[in-house]
């Protein structure tokens, strides 16, 4: 053999030898990791401190991994949320397996004793329990219960919307399910509003606040509602009908699935009907909404929230009459109309949220949402119209005037969060990323054509011109980054009776591309129940809040040759509110029945405003920030059972507000510096059958100027809103204990009597010209004195 060939074959002999000393001093690792009911843990850790070693595990909760042997290897095994396991081999070889088993971190955390209805931080718990049963006009039981609140406001029987300390509609935001929704754009008016987002009967929690709130709700200024549906524990369902429109909702449940469903139809033609314009009214308002979640393991959970709604309001005026002022001056505005108004709003809203429990003490959620509406206002009204003095029978004004409107938007807003929840020890902690998609898409055409006596106005003598035309043809295409932190946290002093305190803190951070502005938002409250007394509690909360820019307030006006065009100021930069606020909650019992007394004071130091007027329901932006201001204010609010069994509440807001304009101090628009609300029920003496509910209205006016005028010369306000609602409700059925042999639980009969005192209340107005341009504003008037009958059957 030659010496070449016994050199190849030594050095084949030395490799082979080599591996099987490497292949010795290596083995594989295997196995899967599982909580104490055998479920998978998903992304556990699995790691070799002593050879730098780290694997996580898959979705079947499965690892395997590539070790070195040694005397003894050590594996740690942890997951957030359980305890770390350790597991250690001795000389192990070729491929070991281990079936790992982590118990629940159960840490004991401090225990706070709590009443059901205890206020700890900011947000309100609120029961649309207590008010499905009172007279409603819109049907938007939700936003009723809101509206009665302390330090909100509405000065519309007809719409949903509300004030919130001085802000305007769109300063509230609102969350289904951690999603924020939204409203229609081009909404002008009560009548035309129909049904909210929110269905009643799905409802399972409302939280709300009127002022700083936590770092999760978006970037609004001025309040924010959270709604939680429900998961139904069994089979139920509720129909519903009254004069103004009917429900439907059903709930299923087995032991992984549960599946809600709500049907609305809402037709306020009959409440139009007293209004003092006369004529067709064909409001059609239809909403189906539904709830699907899965629970297929303790592990995960699926939940899908869809929503369909047609919202369609058709008008054929036909005449009017008006007689308003004091009573030595009596004036009387008589029309006669030729025309139509069509309008059509369909919104589709859907979410898609997938949540892993990690442990008993984190979850991890991703949420997917898109909102799409399609909104058209068309309408082509003329009227002829005689402003008279009553006691001279003067005519002060005569003419004509045409109104047109094309105005067409189609929106669509897509978002995806992701979002982390964990409890440790005294400590909740929250955060999430979300990314938006904006796409909005407008083409509006409007002008109003008056004559006086014959003479076109404005009156040039050259020219014809219309009082007021809009030319809008805008495209948004825009995306937006939002993000937050924050942290609840639970402690106490050491004393025999310690002092409790929950302290919120955290932070927002937002981006939008549009016009390049990131925003930061660090926000907190404090809460402080002395151990003396667990029935006071006293609260601090602060923090700067943002009006990120979004549609309306972009568009910019500028005029030329009379024609108003609407562009989007791509300069515009967010509103900005530092809420500054105290308050109190004491508990206390009277009469042997429980009573809750609250009171709050704030203060909002306003910049960047984009100033805004105010016309029914639509709100009309300047487009530029060019405005600073404050809004302050006490709100005081009494609950408790005024009647054994029955729930009650009145509210007091005083408020002041001011918005610096070109120099000049002016009230903002949305300045209400007082109102009062009452919600009241009682029973018939002797019996819980018999069910009655008071509602009881009393708000300053806003104040207003006339139409295309600058704000600054807002020198008028409208008088105060004043309205009584009754319900009469008698329980047909009592039978929730289950003892009667039927499918119903409940079935209640119902009165109501709405605006028990006919009281004419204005929430805008129509401004009548003559040919020396004097201004003339005749009020438009709510809807008057109104009996509705409904019937609700509980399954």
């Amino acid at each position: 053999m030659r010496r070449k060939d016994i050199q190849k074959y030594i050095l084949l002999l030395l490799f082979i030898v080599a591996a099987q000393i490497v292949g010795a001093q290596s083995f594989t690792l295997q196995g899967k990791v599982s909580d104490k009911d055998g479920n998978p843990i998903e992304l556990a850790s699995v790691m070799v401190v002593t050879q730098g070693k780290l694997s996580m595990t898959n979705l079947k909760g499965e690892f395997n991994m590539q070790l070195q042997s040694e005397d003894s290897v050590k594996v740690r095994f942890s997951m957030i949320g359980y305890r770390t396991k350790t597991r250690v081999l001795v000389r192990p070889k070729g491929k070991q397996t281990l079936l790992v088993q982590l118990a629940d971190d159960n840490e004991l955390q401090e225990v706070v004793v709590q009443g059901k209805t205890k206020q700890h931080g900011t947000t309100e718990e609120l029961d649309v329990q207590k008010t499905k049963q009172g007279p409603s006009t819109s049907g938007n039981a939700v936003e009723e219960l809101v509206q009665t609140q302390a330090g909100v406001s509405t000065h519309s029987e007809l719409s949903s919307q509300y004030n919130v300390r001085g802000g305007t509609f769109d300063e509230n935001s609102v969350y289904i399910n951690n999603i924020e929704v939204f409203r229609p754009f081009l909404v002008r008016s009560g009548q035309q509003e129909g049904l909210s987002i929110i269905s009643p009967d799905m409802v399972e929690s409302i939280g709300f606040s009127s002022g700083g709130f936590e770092a999760k709700y978006g970037d609004k200024m001025s309040s924010a509602l959270d709604i939680t549906y429900k998961r139904p524990k069994r089979t139920e369902a509720t129909v519903s009908a009254s004069l103004l429109g009917a429900s439907a909702y059903l709930g299923l449940a087995t032991k992984k699935l549960t599946w809600t469903n709500g049907v609305r139809y809402k037709t306020n033609r009959y409440l139009l009907g007293s209004l003092q314009t006369k004529g067709e009214y064909r409001p059609s308002f239809l909403d189906y909404q539904t709830y699907l979640s899965w629970k297929p393991n303790k592990r995960w959970q699926v939940d899908f929230i869809g929503n369909i709604s047609e919202n369609r309001y058709d008008f054929e005026p036909e005449d009017r009459e008006t007689n308003f002022g004091t009573l030595q001056n009596v004036k009387k505005f008589r029309v006669y109309f030729d025309g139509k108004e069509r309008d059509l709003f369909r919104t589709f809203f859907g979410s898609l949220a997938i949540t892993r429990h990690l442990s008993a003490h984190t979850d991890l959620s991703l949420l997917a949402s898109a909102f799409t509406t399609k909104e058209q206002e068309r309408y082509d009204i003329q009227g002829q119209y005689w402003l008279t003095q009553t006691e001279t029978s003067e005519n002060l004004g005569v003419g004509t005037y045409m109104q047109h409107s094309r105005d067409y938007l189609n929106a669509n807003v897509r978002s995806l969060k992701l979002m982390m929840q964990h409890r440790m020890g005294k400590h909740r902690l929250e955060g999430a990323v979300t990314y938006k998609l904006e796409r909005i898409k407008e083409n509006s055409a409007e002008y109003e054509y008056r004559d006086s006596a014959g003479y076109n106005v404005p009156h040039t003598g050259r020219d014809l011109k219309m009082i007021y035309s809009l030319r809008a043809r805008n495209e948004l295409n825009a995306k937006r980054f939002e993000s937050y932190l924050q942290d609840t946290w639970n402690f106490q002093t050491r004393d025999s009776v310690p002092t409790l305190f929950t302290l919120n803190y955290g932070v927002r951070f937002a981006h939008w591309d549009f016009n390049g502005e990131s925003l930061f938002s660090p926000r907190a409250s404090l809460t402080i129940t002395p151990g003396r007394n667990r029935n006071l509690s006293f609260r601090l909360a602060g923090g700067i809040y943002y009006q990120a820019p979004f549609y309306k307030e972009l568009r910019d006006t500028s005029i030329v040759n009379g024609v108003t065009y609407a562009t989007l100021n791509q300069k515009i930069r967010a509103q900005q509110s530092i809420h500054a606020l105290a308050g109190m909650t004491y508990r206390f019992e009277m009469m042997g029945r429980p009573f809750k007394f609250t009171a709050e004071a704030y203060y909002k130091a306003l910049s960047h405003l984009v100033p805004y007027s105010v016309d029914n329901v639509k709100v009309t932006y300047y487009g530029e920030n060019t405005a600073s201001g404050h809004a302050t204010g006490l709100d005081l609010k009494l609950f408790g059972e005024f009647v054994p069994g029955a729930d009650s509440w009145l509210t007091l807001s005083v408020m002041n507000t001011s918005m610096k304009l070109n120099g000049k101090r002016i009230p903002l628009p949305t300045d209400q510096r007082y109102a009062l609300n009452l919600y009241f029920t009682d029973f018939f003496p002797g019996t819980t059958r018999w069910r009655m509910s008071l509602k009881l209205a009393y708000a300053d006016g806003l104040p207003f100027s006339a139409p295309h005028k600058e704000l600054e010369n807002n020198t008028f306000r409208a008088p105060a809103y004043k309205r009584a609602d009754i319900g009469m409700s008698y329980r047909l059925l009592d039978n929730h204990d289950g003892r009667s042999n039927t499918v119903f639980k409940n079935i209640w009969l119902g009165i109501d009597c709405l605006n028990l005192f006919g009281i004419n209340n204005v929430n805008s107005y129509y401004w009548v010209t003559d040919i020396a341009g004097q201004q003339y504003a005749v009020p438009n008037y709510l809807t008057g004195r109104q009996i509705n009958g409904r019937v609700t059957v509980e399954f």
